[in-house]
């Protein structure tokens, strides 16, 4: 919640984003890890018990967080509704986990017979929020898809890295370093693209942003984890 916010609003501004472009890199700067980074973490043979930490924190600090931050630096280009961000983000990132907890209490039989396709639904849901997205606004991504990926590929990018140097700065292992790059470069755009939606709905374009960040920020972390495990492999 430090890295990431000020990063998307330096890239909005020095890209000179059109508003609803720069709002939508905004609110994906400014929401939590995104729950794919515990499998990133694995894969990389990072720390996944810190990566799962980091991710259970900063999800319940979304709910406070998000609203305050996207206050912050978009409510300087467009008015922003922050009990609008802080009920929908409760809706969202709190209430499904505490369901699950709950199921998980009351009817654990059930939830061991979802579990092993409890991942797969997760991501075609996702594809499916993104795809939506996408076909609804192809001739725009088309027209500005150059700008979109830059934006967004520097801001994950610049998220791995600055997580990555800041870690080492303060003295953590590789091991640790590597967890929280994933942390920080991995969001949960997902959540960034129902705001959008929802707390904006005069910049239709705003959710754009959030479904390139979920392609980018994967393929990023995937490919950083896949080269993590095999120096980690060969040493």
């Amino acid at each position: 919640y430090s890295i990431m916010p000020v990063l998307a609003w330096g890239i909005a501004t020095g890209l000179d984003l059109p508003t609803h472009f720069a709002v939508g890199l905004i609110l994906v700067g400014c929401c939590p890890g995104g729950t794919a980074s515990n499998l990133v973490s694995y894969i990389a043979k990072a720390d996944v018990a810190l990566s799962v930490v980091m991710t259970v924190c900063s999800t319940l600090a979304a709910v406070i967080l998000t609203p305050v931050l996207t206050q912050l630096f978009a409510g300087t280009l467009v008015p922003v509704d922050t009990w609008m961000l802080f009920k929908q983000t409760l809706q969202v990132v709190i209430l499904p986990v505490v369901l699950g907890v709950l199921l998980n209490r009351w009817v654990p039989q059930l939830v061991q017979r979802v579990m092993p396709v409890a991942p797969l639904l997760s991501v075609l849901g996702v594809c499916v929020i993104c795809a939506v997205v996408f076909a609804a606004n192809a001739e725009t991504i088309l027209t500005h898809g150059g700008e979109l990926i830059l934006a967004v590929a520097l801001l994950h990018g610049g998220g791995f890295l600055i997580g990555y140097q800041f870690a080492r700065v303060f003295g953590c292992q590789t091991q640790s370093a590597r967890t929280i790059s994933i942390e920080v470069g991995m969001q949960n755009s997902g959540l960034a693209i129902v705001l959008a939606k929802q707390a904006f709905p005069l910049l239709p374009l705003a959710p754009v942003v959030g479904a390139i960040s979920v392609l980018m920020h994967s393929l990023v972390g995937s490919s950083l984890a896949a080269l993590w495990r095999a120096r980690s492999s060969r040493r």
